[in-house]
């Protein structure tokens, strides 16, 4: 599609899409599946034609990213290629820069928006601060191992920077920046990781319950309240509820139907409070999104600094967001609720329950997650010493 590139041409712009400018022929944007945006340059070099990256709408506008390939195309007028000199220079490439085109090239290409998040994390917090001045094809297994091993406080944090390192050493040989079985991660073994079964109390809840009553009186946070309750009402993940959209919705079967979660796409059954909750929730103008955040137009981003001032007041320093989701799955095993029932509440993929209830009617998870979640409702404002029991569905 020709048309000079403007930033509301590039925010219109669907996936898989390719616009090419009017003004400097060979300047374009490229809009992969995930929806990632990057300017590139389309020249040849007698008959070879070769593409070269300029870099991600959102570091580049397209006024500074049209003033770049004008600069390159001066240069390759003058007999430059720099196609070529972008890969020879990988010859000598630092993790740090080789992060940052994996980062470019394949996370925010091809993974989802929150993977591509959780990767530049682990790079940013962990893994660039120690590796980061190394170059690529220098790395050993020991720097892996020793990398690794100063991590042991945080098992958890650790095996998921092994593993995104081992994904991008894949990649560096793929890539041809390191050669075929040179991945440097492997033989460094795993930390085992401690299953975690935190959840809340009866009593716990009334606490819970207690704090959010008072901010809604003062109308602090309405949607970061409102998504704790969501979270507590249907078992849903934090980035599922974080990212929840309206048209996601579906009031009249009492469904969110989520296009893409972390399983896929998914449905979640819509017990009674978190309709109500639903239903009464403020909508703000040209947002899209149920939980609204700061910025106009966007989600919420973060629900950990105002949870963790929430959870203080209750007296649950050490309870997590995950864990009002194992909170959801608890009452209802606690409730009589069948182990593959609770799975198709929460969504999980596992083979043997998947297959069993492929076909099963919405009914019997409205029943489960109707008596789940108004157990929870009811402890959230029970009255002091009142714990409330779920009968079996």
């Amino acid at each position: 599609m020709a048309g000079k590139i403007t930033k509301r041409r590039v925010d219109a712009a669907k996936p898989d899409e390719t616009l090419w400018d009017s003004v400097l022929p060979g300047f374009g944007l490229r809009v992969f599946a995930s929806g990632a945006r990057s300017y590139v340059l389309k020249y040849r070099r007698g008959s070879v034609q070769r593409w070269f990256t300029i870099g991600r709408h959102g570091v580049w506008t397209p006024e500074q990213a049209r003033k770049e390939a004008k600069r390159l195309i001066g240069r390759i007028e003058e007999g430059a290629d720099p196609a070529r000199d972008k890969a020879l220079d990988r010859n000598a490439e630092t993790l740090e820069a080789f992060a940052e085109r994996y980062l470019e090239d394949y996370s925010r290409a091809f993974k989802k928006p929150s993977s591509a998040g959780d990767d530049a994390a682990n790079l940013k917090n962990h893994i660039i601060p120690a590796l980061g001045r190394l170059n690529l094809k220098d790395i050993t297994r020991s720097d892996i191992k020793d990398f690794h091993l100063s991590m042991k406080a945080t098992p958890y944090a650790a095996n998921r920077c092994r593993a995104l390192l081992s994904h991008m050493f894949k990649k560096a040989e793929a890539w041809g920046v390191r050669p075929d079985g040179s991945n440097p991660t492997l033989h460094v073994e795993k930390f085992k990781e401690k299953s975690r079964d935190r959840h809340l109390s009866a009593r716990e809840l009334r606490r819970l319950g207690r704090v959010m009553r008072v901010l809604d009186k003062s109308e602090r946070w309405p949607y970061e309240v409102a998504a704790i309750r969501l979270l507590l009402f249907t078992g849903a993940r934090l980035n599922e509820i974080l990212s929840l959209r309206w048209e996601h919705v579906d009031f009249q079967a009492r469904l969110l139907r989520l296009p893409d979660s972390k399983t896929g796409e998914k449905t979640i059954a819509l017990a009674a409070p978190a309709l109500e909750l639903l239903s009464n929730l403020p909508r703000q103008d040209k947002n899209p999104h149920v939980i609204c955040g700061r910025k106009k137009g966007a989600h919420l981003v973060n629900l950990q600094k105002p949870w963790r001032r929430i959870r203080k007041a209750a007296l649950l320093d050490d309870v997590r967001l995950h864990d009002l989701r194992h909170s959801f799955a608890s009452v209802a095993a606690a409730g009589g609720q069948s182990l593959p029932l609770i799975g198709s509440l929460l969504g999980h993929k596992q083979p043997q329950t998947t297959q069993r209830y492929a076909h099963f009617a919405d009914d019997p998870r409205l029943t489960a997650a109707d008596a789940t979640a108004n157990a929870i409702f009811a402890n959230l404002g029970g009255k002091s010493g009142e714990i409330v029991a779920l009968k079996k569905a």
